[in-house]
């Protein structure tokens, strides 16, 4: 399994992206290859202490880096050396099974748009985290990549989902719930009831199992292995998610150091406050899926450390041999509104 890694993109590239990438190929077993700056990589790859490539390492020149600032729709135009541009061409023409890259998110989804393109007869790409509920994870689809959606749209994300969670995710039977404002069929907007009546009749057809309407207190809890929303919803709610376990750490770091009893109390609880914190933690995930292109695509943090890309890599080798891409062109007719 070979995953092609854009070594410039992301804030800490590309001494944490070659680092992370060194890291899972060592102990996952992924070869890669890192697209950049051939000589700053090489500097990158000793500077961790390889003083030659690794066997199942490569590098390949991209003598230009996508910026943050650079617009999206028209960087690969301007930049058609740039990392990510060969990177995803390389991923188009097979050179590899499936691309990390933790650059701008807007630039990555309209050149894996572009380039290998989206499944044929899938109307928009979703990025699909995975997030801990307290019935273990669950898949947010879409979080941020399609602010304005249609019915169908969110049929297709519901599909989308529930193909990840069976295939990577090992759920035997995954229950598909719409993100809402109440678990009624009648609530929400014409957006979420218009939906609710086609995944109410995929759900009764047994395409997939939906469970209804569901809100974002009862998804945390386990409600749903799938939680379908367009980007805007899900967006807030991830950020959400995330500031709250900051918040939660934050404050319970304060208690614990309040006084000579806490003190004690940590020292007795330490690796379960560990634990806790690892499972909030979006560096043990490593990375989101952009579910719907034709090829794996997977995008790692912008502040990613090196061994949040070596998750993000372990993602991507585990998102290349899941078949999941084969499922939704298999099963694409039924995903459609006429």
């Amino acid at each position: 399994m070979k995953i092609i890694v854009d070594a410039m993109g992301g804030d800490n590239a590309p001494g944490a992206i070659v680092q992370g990438a060194l890291e899972a190929h060592r102990v996952h077993g992924a070869d890669v290859i890192l697209v950049g700056r051939a000589a700053e990589v090489l500097r990158a790859v000793e500077q961790c202490g390889e003083k030659n490539l690794p066997a199942g390492v490569e590098i390949r020149d991209a003598s230009e880096v996508v910026e943050i600032a650079d617009n999206p729709a028209r960087v690969f135009l301007k930049k058609k050396d740039s990392s990510l541009a060969v990177g995803l061409r390389m991923l188009r023409d097979g050179e590899g099974d499936a691309l990390v890259s933790a650059g701008s998110t807007g630039a990555l989804l309209a050149g894996a748009t572009l380039i290998p393109k989206t499944i044929k007869g899938i109307r928009r790409a979703a990025m699909g985290p995975v997030i801990p509920t307290a019935g273990g994870r669950a898949i947010l689809c879409d979080c941020g990549a399609n602010t304005d959606c249609t019915p169908e749209f969110l049929l297709q994300f519901a599909y989308l989902g529930s193909y990840y969670a069976k295939r990577v995710l090992k759920v035997e039977n995954p229950r598909v719930g719409l993100l809402n404002i109440g678990a009624e069929p009648e609530k929400g907007d014409q957006l979420r009831r218009e939906t609710h009546a086609l995944l109410t009749a995929a759900g009764e057809a047994g395409r997939i199992r939906f469970v209804g309407n569901i809100e974002a207190n009862d998804a945390m809890l386990g409600g749903a292995d799938v939680l379908v929303a367009d980007g805007f919803s899900g967006n807030i709610m991830l950020k959400s998610l995330e500031g709250t376990g900051k918040f939660l750490l934050k404050e319970l770091k304060k208690v614990f150091l309040s006084s000579a009893k806490t003190k004690i109390a940590a020292g007795l609880v330490k690796g379960d406050l560990a634990a806790m914190k690892k499972l909030l933690d979006p560096s043990e995930i490593g990375g989101t899926p952009f579910l719907g292109i034709s090829r794996p695509v997977v995008k790692a943090h912008g502040s990613s450390d090196a061994h949040a890309i070596c998750n993000a890599v372990l993602r991507a080798k585990e998102y290349a041999e899941s078949g999941f891409i084969a499922d939704i062109q298999a099963n694409i007719e039924s995903m459609k509104v006429e």
